[in-house]
Parts: structure tokens; C-alpha cells; sequence
């Protein structure tokens, strides 16, 4: 006798390159089979997913939810776990000092599953009236690598953004000898050239296998096309030395020009994240699914839209199948998390951050969300019919 039983769902589950009518039997906190026409009679409930898409929980690589400390923070199962997101990454909102805040209040409570980045700065992004990177007397690498050796810290992160008078590598340089005191990754937050004070080619040269460059299609000044439209050499370069590339749309960095033209040359995204903040939630980037979908409306197949969203970022989590993990995938064993999801048809308008508008005729819309088993996300299965006891 399994405890839930979802039937009739379009399953898109890339780590086993399933895409079909499938029927998803989970018994306790994991799934116990996924296989066609599973009898209804052996489960406690059963869910009809006919109709929609049914993939493993979605994974957000680039959140800000450290609400009550930082200027960016917002509720994570508002934004996360509501929208169809059942694990997500703090995307270095806390330093050193203000990190425990993070975990006691917001990690340790949150219905989400949250994992981190330490910011290299020890204050965080607390406010925007100084940028942490400013003052070299930010950065304290004994401080941080003593922080960031916490399990739930899943790397490190610096914020290339109004880099201070001190040469405009070295926050990156001290960041990338944090990160390889304690073994994990740097995630590098990229923007405007003016206030990153440093070519990203020379940032780009000094990123290691397994870093990431987040805000990959923003449309600033020195972004990741040249002059003539094409992609950067250095983007290339990187690409093959295992740097992996993240959307994180956020307020200002996706422009609707230099995805199509990345895209158009092939560059694709490793990650598609949201980049939720408190200036970006239910405005420009809205959800992760209105990313997805922004994606979908650039030409990805489902599939692979899917895949930027599940088992590419548990990949680089460490999380994934092949690494022994549970979560990116519906294989018997995973933790049963699932995300249901609708593919509307109409007309909808889709923004961009540079004022831009285009408008799709299909959009991927959360239904509900499981988490480990139970319903947590979007509103509860039974308030939707969808539910039979």
C-alpha cells in the first residue's frame, strides 16, 4: 500500500531521460516507483495529474530570502515553496557575522530546503548605501573560511558590483582562496563593467572548474557579447574549462537581446535561476516558473528547460543521482519531491529588465508542490479537486 499515488502526469524527469504518461507511487518521504497505469486501489490517496507536467521539485540556484536582516530578503516559502520550488540557494546575502542568523531563523525554519552561499564580505548584503565590496576592511578570509566550512554553505560568494579603491581583482582573488581553503565553489556575481572596475574577461580567466557565473544575460555594458553581438572568447573559454553559467534574472540582469543572441550562437544556460529579491519577486522576474517559461518563449525545448531547473543544479549541488543524492530526480529511492505544473495557452506578456516586453502563447504556471511527501507548495491538492481519498 503506497501513501500517494499520482496518476496520468506528463513526466519530465531529465536525470533518466523520462518524458512520458507515467504514474508516480510515494511511500513515505520517497518515491517507490514510477511505472504506466499503476492501480488506483493500492494507494491511501491518489492525485490526477492528468493534464499537467509532473518533474522532480524545482530547484532555485539564486534566492535572496535572508528577510528581517537583509534589504533584499524575502520569505522563503513565500517566494519559494508557494511558486513550486521545493529546494532553493541563499545566494550569499549573509557574511560571516550575519550568517547565523540565516541558519537559526530562516534555514532551520523554513518549509523550503535551503542551502547557502557565504558572502566573502563578513556583512553581507545588509544595505544598499555601501556596497560590501567598497572597503577592502570587509573581507575577512580567516573569519569566512572558519564560517564557510558549515555544511548547509555550499560555496562561496562575490558580488563584482561597486568594487572599492583597492585593485579591482583582489576581492575576487581573496574570494577564490577561500573558497579553495575550504574545497567548495565561488559563484561570481557579474554586472555593469563601470562598477565592476574590472574587464569581465579578466574575471572570467581566474574562475575555476565548478565556479559559476551568475547574471550570465544581463544587458548592461560589458556584458557577455562583444561589440559586433557575439559571444566573448572568454565566455567560450570558460564554458570549457567547466565554468558553469547561470540566469539569476532578478531586477536588472536578463535583457530579452542578449539571451536570444547567446542563445542564437549556441550558449545556452547550465542554470536557470530566479534570482528572487525584494525589488525582483512578483515584478520583473516574478517566480522561477515565469523564467522557465521565459526560456521556453526563447526557443529551449521543455525538456532541457526542465533540466536547468532540476538535475543541473542538484548536479552542481552535489545532490544528484549519480552523486548519491535525492533530490533532480523521481527515480525510486529520490525524496518525493515533485512540482506540478500547468501548460497554459493565450497571450502573455513576459518582461525583460530593459523595459522590454514580448508576449508568449504558452506559459508554465505551479500548481502544487510536494515536499518530501506532503503537500506544502502552491495550495494543497485537495483544494484544487485534484485529490481522491
Amino acid at each position: 500500500m503506497y501513501d500517494t499515488l499520482i496518476r496520468g502526469g506528463h513526466v519530465i524527469d531529465p536525470a533518466h531521460d523520462v518524458d512520458a504518461l507515467l504514474d508516480i507511487a510515494i511511500d513515505g518521504e520517497r518515491i517507490a516507483a514510477v511505472e504506466p497505469d499503476m492501480p488506483p486501489e493500492g494507494a491511501r490517496q491518489v492525485l490526477d495529474a492528468t493534464g499537467l507536467l509532473v518533474t522532480p521539485g524545482l530547484i532555485d540556484l539564486h534566492v535572496h530570502v535572508h528577510w528581517g536582516v537583509s534589504h533584499y530578503g524575502i520569505e522563503a516559502d513565500q517566494c519559494c515553496l508557494a511558486r513550486g520550488v521545493t529546494t532553493a540557494l541563499e545566494a550569499g546575502s549573509a557574511g560571516a557575522y550575519t550568517y547565523p542568523s540565516l541558519k537559526r531563523w530562516v534555514i532551520d525554519t523554513a518549509q523550503t530546503e535551503l542551502y547557502a552561499l557565504l558572502n566573502i564580505a563578513w556583512l553581507g548584503m545588509i544595505g544598499d548605501q555601501v556596497g560590501e565590496l567598497e572597503d577592502p576592511r570587509f573581507i575577512d578570509e580567516v573569519l569566512a573560511e572558519r564560517v564557510a566550512q558549515a555544511p548547509e554553505i555550499l560555496g562561496l560568494k562575490a558580488r563584482m558590483d561597486r568594487v572599492g579603491p583597492l585593485p579591482a581583482t583582489e576581492p575576487l582573488e581573496r574570494a577564490i582562496a577561500v573558497a579553495e581553503r575550504v574545497d567548495k565553489p565561488l559563484m561570481v556575481h557579474i554586472g555593469s563593467e563601470a562598477r565592476m572596475h574590472v574587464p569581465l574577461d579578466a574575471v572570467l580567466e581566474r574562475l575555476r572548474p565548478g565556479d559559476v557565473i551568475t547574471h550570465c544575460y544581463h544587458g548592461k555594458d560589458g556584458n557577455i557579447l562583444d561589440d559586433r553581438g557575439r559571444v566573448r572568447q572568454a565566455v567560450w573559454d570558460a564554458r570549457q574549462r567547466g565554468v558553469l553559467l547561470d540566469v539569476a534574472h532578478g531586477a536588472g540582469s536578463f535583457a530579452w537581446d542578449t539571451a536570444r543572441r547567446a542563445l542564437d550562437q549556441g550558449l545556452l544556460p547550465d542554470v536557470i535561476s530566479s534570482d528572487l529579491h525584494t525589488y525582483s519577486f512578483m515584478l520583473t522576474a516574478v517566480d522561477l516558473v515565469t523564467t522557465l517559461t521565459k526560456f521556453l518563449h526563447l526557443g529551449m525545448p521543455l525538456v532541457d528547460v526542465i533540466r536547468a531547473a532540476t538535475v543541473a543544479p542538484a548536479t552542481w549541488m552535489g545532490m544528484d543521482a549519480r552523486s548519491g543524492g535525492s533530490i533532480g530526480h523521481l527515480g525510486p529511492g529520490a525524496a518525493a519531491d515533485l512540482t506540478l505544473l500547468h501548460m497554459q495557452e493565450g497571450a502573455f506578456p513576459l518582461h525583460d529588465c530593459e523595459g522590454e516586453i514580448e508576449t508568449t502563447t504558452r506559459r508554465l504556471a505551479p500548481v502544487t508542490a510536494l515536499k518530501r511527501g506532503r503537500f506544502l507548495g502552491a495550495g494543497p491538492a485537495s483544494a484544487l479537486g485534484l485529490l481522491t481519498l
